[in-house]
């Protein structure tokens, strides 16, 4: 009998993944992950539009309140979470963050308010307890479970939000249908966010198991926007696309280190980044919580291929 319970104790154990840390019970099961049916989150002005876009702030403290309140001083059509929702104490420990009860103390309260806005992706802390957490809270938002990746229109822009937390290998499901996307319309005015950076010059440093993502998109976004390191960056165009990192939301900041890479680095404020969206062009900013401006950006988009272009005109 004490080996029994021994075998049993053993079952439940504390697992470290990804700085979360959590006690894991394996017979709990997990949900499916949903494919996209149809649309999700309605797209937005088809002219212009302005875009906020921040993770790593669903913790319910003070830090985090001063990041939603500089974000809710000027108007705007949409807001990417870009994922993770925290608990506290010793419940995290033996439940995992991002539970329901998380995000009804800790992110409601901060961004519920702005929830017919959001557009989510999930983050590595809530992932696990998404059918409780992360699924039913979105479904009470807008009617239905949110699928595990999705796409919608803003201001002449197809927004993309793909999930590290999913399969994501060349042959999964997710990277079959995001090629799908691409192909069904030419150019490269696509905004795609997801939670872990594939270039990143922070404490998790690159993750190359995105690729897929990156590479399948490479020829057809301008813009990627992650957040899991607690900093903000902005890359120079890597493979013509920019890579943001937006995870300063108020849980903790974490140290960047010297890259050649990178075209600006902020490890010292909390803050967000705004995304100024019209046909053909965005202007993008990091702001503090503040209120300070620390990165102005300008990048323009294709609105279909080079190689048509140039065939539309000998035609």
């Amino acid at each position: 009998m004490k080996r029994l319970l021994l075998v049993v104790t053993a079952v439940v154990v504390l697992a470290v993944a990804c700085g979360a840390i959590y006690l894991w019970a394996p017979w709990r099961s997990e949900p499916a992950i949903r494919a996209p049916s149809g649309p999700y989150v309605p797209s937005g002005p088809s002219d212009r539009a302005l875009v906020w876009a921040v993770g790593d702030g669903a913790d319910g403290g003070a830090a985090a309140r001063s990041v939603v309140t500089r974000m809710k001083r000027q108007r705007f059509d949409r807001l990417l979470y870009l994922g993770d929702v925290y608990g506290a104490g010793l419940r995290s420990l033996a439940t995992g963050d991002g539970t329901a009860a998380d995000f009804r103390t800790r992110y409601d309260p901060l961004y519920g308010e702005l929830a017919r806005k959001t557009a989510p992706t999930p983050g590595n802390h809530e992932w696990r307890q998404r059918g409780t957490g992360y699924e039913r809270y979105w479904e009470r938002v807008y009617g239905t479970p949110p699928p595990a990746y999705y796409a919608f229109d803003v201001a002449g822009w197809q927004l993309l939000s793909l999930n590290t937390e999913a399969p994501h290998g060349a042959g999964s499901a997710q990277v079959r249908w995001l090629r799908e996307q691409l192909r069904d319309a030419p150019g490269t005015c696509r905004l795609a966010f997801w939670h872990s950076p594939r270039y990143n010059a922070g404490r998790h440093g690159d993750e190359p198991g995105v690729a897929p993502l990156w590479d399948a998109l490479s020829g057809h976004a301008t813009i990627v926007v992650s957040g899991h390191d607690h900093n903000m960056q902005r890359f120079a165009p890597i493979d013509a696309m920019t890579q943001y990192v937006s995870g300063a939301g108020g849980h903790g900041r974490y140290a960047l280190r010297a890259d050649r890479r990178l075209a600006f680095g902020n490890d010292r404020d909390f803050g967000a980044l705004r995304i100024e969206l019209s046909p053909g062009r965005a202007r993008t900013a990091f702001v503090s919580a503040a209120g300070r401006i620390l990165d102005v950006h300008t990048l323009r988009c294709a609105r279909q291929p080079a190689h048509d272009r140039a065939d539309s005109r000998e035609r």
